[in-house]
């Protein structure tokens, strides 16, 4: 829904779309080749509005996905470039639209991943040790399920995958002891423990009385 720009177009008009849709990058495409990005920062530091988007110099021609890709390659192109979208184009190249980072990030809030209710875990996995089917089997054992998950390298360690998990469980404390007793390492849990300190306390009354 999103026109692209055109080198004919003269700055002031790109500057009134950037305005209109809150952008601050447009597409620029000849003959509909995509030839990359025009900033609002470009043409606010020439100061001439006059002039023709063709006469500025673009960025991000390489920010684009074909049509086949998936969203997530959408994502990981306008967080690499630091974009607001991505353009998306046929095999051929021939330019079809624009993909915003805002609507792709409203897709993935409708998830199970988002939308379930459940608790989540942090795992620290060596990357040669990882093996996301053992995991889900060590979950599964205690009756659960994962939702979804995401795994990303360890800043910290190169050789490390950090792996969050959302399961379908609010309690996750035998979750965890099942894991850790794999030598699994969990590094951070959201999830709400059933509180028994009420019952042990009860319990320790209880015994103290049959001592007495």
């Amino acid at each position: 829904m999103i026109p692209p720009l055109k080198g004919t177009d003269d700055a002031a008009k790109a500057l009134i779309w950037m305005e209109e849709l809150r952008l601050e990058y447009l597409p620029v495409v000849d003959n509909q080749k995509f030839l990359g990005f025009l900033s609002e920062g470009a043409i606010l530091d020439e100061n001439d509005a006059s002039k023709t988007v063709g006469e500025y110099y673009l960025d991000g021609k390489e920010c684009f996905i074909l049509q086949h890709q998936h969203i997530y390659d959408a994502v990981k192109k306008a967080t690499d470039y630091d974009f607001q979208s991505v353009a998306v184009l046929n095999d051929d190249g021939t330019y079809k639209g624009l993909l915003i980072l805002s609507d792709l990030l409203s897709v993935f809030s409708q998830s199970a991943f988002i939308q379930s209710s459940g608790g989540i875990i942090v795992l620290s996995i060596n990357q040669l040790d990882y093996s996301l089917s053992e995991i889900s089997r060590l979950i599964e054992s205690n009756d659960a399920q994962i939702l979804g998950s995401s795994i990303n390298v360890d800043k910290n360690d190169f050789s490390k995958f950090r792996l969050t998990l959302k399961i379908n469980r609010e309690d996750l404390t035998h979750i965890i002891a099942t894991l850790e007793r794999f030598d699994y390492k969990v590094i951070a849990k959201y999830h709400e423990a059933v509180n028994t300190s009420n019952d042990k306390e009860r319990l320790d009354l209880l015994m103290r009385y049959l001592d007495a």
